[in-house]
């Protein structure tokens, strides 16, 4: 199938349904602004593509001159227009090599603008939207659809081009050359186009059927492959029921693909027929003509070389709606996530967020760990690699608390954000029974006001839903509250830029992530520079170290999917290596200890007591050596600080707290000496 047929039936494929879409307003001229870039490329590939439609037109008519000439008996007339017409073949090999250079320099550089653009813009949405985005959506508008965009500047736009100019040179040639032949030639087209769009329909449900289907297969993909879904299709015994959906809608891909198949075949059939009875027509027409002397022979073959050129451009252009409108509306999907704005963002005039307290791996060694004092102050010890390299680092714990900042709440209230807010619903994909309820959440946390002091730790106690993970997303700012202010060391942290927020407030959540890579990669994402000696050190203050240096690749060993190759107590402990090797000066931290085996938890809470020395320290806590530890208890219950004092005095008043330590800290109690 010659490219011109491809194109043609293809562009049938495509879902006429698209025509009806609205675009909104300025689509068009704000897709110019991304071809601007590359405006000498696209000239240049226009004057290619345009040059190789008046070669099109050419070589028939030199096929035709030469018949002539070779009626004459002109041979020298011959060679010579023989071989202008393997200049012209050699011209257009060049210009096809063209054409498709600077396509590729335009198309490939589209494609990497808007999938850049569209990734950075995504990162910068709040948790929200990627608690609602299905990940396959997503992956769908940085591929198909970034594709699909770029197509409406290389492929639609050539191709409308070049057909459009291959059919006016192609018609105006014909008629030239016999305006009879060009008219009989003309009225066979709708005996083609009529059952073409017919089949196209047919072809458009079968494509758009196996496209959803595509989609469904390569979400269950996703879902089965990844170690949780394969575990949990294991644990319920249904690997053959998964297995026998799999195969149903695998089944239904292969069918819906041999009858697309055949109606493509067919569709070739029909095209190739309708050029040779078009051709027959020609030859009988224009023969008579040519006995008659009314046209050359050489005119009757360049009217039957052109017909052959014909009806391709004329099947193309005659669904071009449905071809620029499907590359139209891929770009406005693109442009649906990119104006999506994010809801949390840096304020105009916002300032860096003072870095205070701990500021290196070195000052966070456990206990028994730090080189003595004047060890450390000596020119040689700190030039080595695991000295101290500043006077804050080598201060103890009490004086780092006294560089940390307080965190503080200040009548906040909050409600998570509707969907409207933070997503699209294209990007969810989920088929409700039922209209989700689109109306404002109910406030998670209400009127909540506290100060956790600088260099202490608080911990956040209640049951569970009562806004204590709330409250620890507010201080990492992953989203604004409603009403109120947050503050860390003062400053309101709506007011400071995102980075220094993050560089001062390290966070280690219960389910500590690992990315599909090595042990050094996983700690080098909170410090990319760090040296193998400063990972050593982090590892060792979290007490992971011993551990890793008895794996045949230690640092280089591959954590597996989410680190599902490491137990919970060492992805714990290797995500506080991770945070000691940031070295924040606040720390938030979902205490993570309720699922460990004991000589996990004891390795666990030692790194904690080293993760959280020096440090302003908002815990939620799970573990009742934890609260004992708290310098401050926060009880939270609906949405609001109940109660607010140490252990033993909180105990003793007999209120919430004491019916939670009854029934969740209690049983932590050591059993009495025998």
């Amino acid at each position: 199938m010659n490219p011109a047929s491809w194109q043609a039936m293809h562009s049938f494929t495509r879902d006429s349904s698209v025509t009806s879409q609205r675009l909104k307003p300025g689509t068009v001229r704000r897709i110019a602004s991304y071809a601007r870039p590359y405006r000498g490329d696209l000239v240049l590939f226009m004057i290619a593509t345009s040059l190789d439609a008046v070669v099109t037109v050419a070589v028939p008519l030199l096929l035709g001159l030469i018949v002539d000439k070779i009626e004459a008996k002109d041979t020298r007339a011959v060679l010579t227009i023989a071989g202008v017409v393997a200049g012209v073949a050699l011209f257009d090999a060049f210009l096809s090599i063209a054409q498709r250079w600077y396509s590729a320099r335009v198309g490939e550089g589209l494609i990497y603008d808007l999938r850049t653009e569209v990734f950075r813009h995504v990162q910068q949405q709040p948790i929200a939207f990627f608690t609602r985005a299905q990940t396959g959506s997503l992956v769908s508008r940085l591929n198909s659809d970034v594709i699909g965009a770029q197509q409406a500047i290389t492929s639609t736009l050539s191709g409308v081009v070049s057909n459009a100019l291959s059919l006016i040179l192609v018609l105006a040639a014909m008629f030239y050359l016999s305006p009879l032949v060009t008219l009989a030639a003309l009225v066979l087209i709708p005996v083609f186009i009529l059952p073409a769009r017919a089949l196209g329909r047919r072809m458009q449900r079968l494509t758009r059927e196996s496209m959803q289907l595509d989609a469904a297969m390569g979400s269950t993909m996703t879902e089965r492959f990844n170690v949780a879904g394969a575990m949990l299709v294991k644990l319920f015994g249904r690997p053959a029921e998964e297995a026998d959906v799999f195969s149903g809608r695998a089944a239904r891909v292969r069918d819906i693909g041999v009858v697309t198949a055949m109606y493509g075949r067919v569709f070739f059939i029909a095209l190739v027929l309708l050029a040779s009875m078009a051709t027959a027509l020609a030859y009988g027409l224009g023969g008579a003509l040519v006995i008659g002397g009314s046209i050359s022979l050489g005119a009757l073959v360049a009217l039957a070389s052109l017909l052959s050129r014909m009806y391709g451009p004329i099947t193309a252009l005659s669904n071009v709606q449905v071809d620029v409108m499907t590359a139209l509306v891929s770009f406005d999907r693109v442009f649906e996530v990119l104006d999506l704005k994010p809801l949390i963002g840096d304020r105009p005039g916002a300032t860096a967020l003072p870095r205070t307290g701990p500021a290196t791996t070195a000052s966070l060694a456990p206990p028994g760990e730090l080189a003595p004092p004047d060890a450390m102050s000596t020119p040689d010890a700190m030039s080595t690699p695991d000295a101290m390299s500043t006077p804050d680092a080598m201060s103890p714990p009490d004086a780092m608390a006294a560089l940390a900042p307080d965190i503080e709440f200040d009548h906040v209230s909050f409600r998570y954000p509707a969907a409207s807010e933070v997503s699209l619903a294209s990007l969810e994909s989920i088929a409700l029974p039922a209209p989700e309820h689109t109306g404002a959440s109910q406030q998670v946390l209400r009127d909540v006001t506290f100060r956790a002091p600088l260099g202490r730790l608080t911990a956040l106690v209640g049951p569970s839903g009562a806004g204590k993970t709330t409250i620890t997303h507010l201080v990492s700012r992953l989203y604004d509250p409603g009403q109120g202010v947050v503050r860390i060391g003062g400053h309101d942290i709506r007011d400071v830029t995102q980075d220094s927020l993050h560089d001062v407030v390290g966070v280690v959540t219960q389910d500590a992530h690992m990315f599909h890579d090595t042990i050094r990669a996983n700690l080098a994402y909170a410090r990319p520079g760090a040296s193998g000696a400063e990972l050593e050190q982090a590892c060792r203050a979290a007490q992971i170290w011993d551990l890793i240096a008895a794996l045949p690749d230690g640092l280089d060993t591959v954590v597996g999917d989410r680190g599902y190759r490491l137990s919970g107590g060492e992805k714990q402990r290797i995500a506080l290596a991770r945070l000691l090797l940031k070295a924040p000066s606040v720390v938030v931290l979902d205490e993570a200890t309720a699922h460990l085996d004991s000589e996990s938890e004891l390795a666990v809470q030692r790194a904690l007591k080293t993760a959280l020395a020096g440090r302003t320290s908002l815990v939620i806590a799970h573990r009742l050596s934890t609260i004992r530890e708290a310098d401050q208890i926060l009880v939270i219950d609906d949405g609001q600080v109940r109660e607010r004092g140490r252990h033993d005095e909180l105990l003793a008043a007999g209120g919430l707290y004491a019916e939670l330590y009854r029934t969740q800290f209690a049983s932590q109690e050591p059993l009495p000496a025998a």
